[in-house]
């Protein structure tokens, strides 16, 4: 038996558009221009949609940012949607920082202390920042870097462009589009589009994961029997 020996299944987003259409019975000879561009806004619907169900894989950037002596807050590009890992580099090692809530940062007396950075808080603005405490010191150099999580790029029609998603996630994506447009053209299939697009969703959000033992230590340091 032969095999194609190939790995470049990448669909345009008018080829997947169709193959959603044809999940809810609209045949090709019927789609018209206003079905295509309510597939592509739905698309985008879409994306927005996995962009909250984070952390996925494959939009992970690492952001590099310089530190200045006595600046705290810091900007985080609009398309950010989560942030995982925060470390900071002191010109000579690595060390991880440790995320704070809004009501922790309020609490502390003085926020403009300076001396080497331990926590941060991420304020999930439309405009999103990045806050240290403390601020940065001029004794040392210091950058930081953080893993973030960003939004799907957006879905378009033009000169065939695909979708920015892993193999592993295109029937995601068809049968979440053909729930939504369901919603427009067959609100009778629209429950059923919905069970397809969970059970697609359950199988590749269960491997969309780092497979790395997982460690609980207790935080006894400040108990007393």
């Amino acid at each position: 038996m032969t095999t194609s020996g190939t790995y470049v299944f990448n669909p345009a987003l008018g080829s997947l558009a169709l193959s959603a259409f044809a999940r809810i019975q609209v045949r090709p000879t019927e789609i018209t221009t206003r079905h295509l561009r309510d597939a592509q806004q739905e698309s985008n619907f879409l994306f927005s949609e996995l962009s909250n169900l984070q952390p996925n894989l494959w939009t992970v950037d690492l952001i590099t940012q310089t530190l200045t002596q006595g600046t705290a807050t810091y900007s985080v590009p609009a398309e950010t949607a989560m942030i995982l890992d925060v470390y900071i580099n002191n010109g000579t090692n690595d060390y991880i920082i440790s995320p704070i809530s809004r009501t922790d940062y309020a609490s502390y007396p003085d926020k403009t202390l300076q001396s080497t950075p331990t926590v941060f808080w991420y304020d999930r603005l439309i405009a999103q920042t990045i806050t240290l405490w403390p601020v940065p010191d001029g004794s040392l150099t210091y950058t930081m870097n953080y893993y973030s999580c960003r939004q799907v790029q957006d879905a378009n029609y033009i000169n065939g462009q695909g979708v920015e998603l892993p193999y592993r996630f295109f029937d995601v994506f068809v049968s979440g589009l053909a729930h939504r447009l369901a919603r427009i053209y067959r609100p009778e299939q629209e429950q059923l589009r919905f069970a397809d697009y969970q059970r697609a969703w359950d199988i590749a959000a269960r491997f969309d994961t780092e497979n790395v033992p997982l460690y609980i230590f207790p935080g006894l340091g400040a108990y007393y029997g």
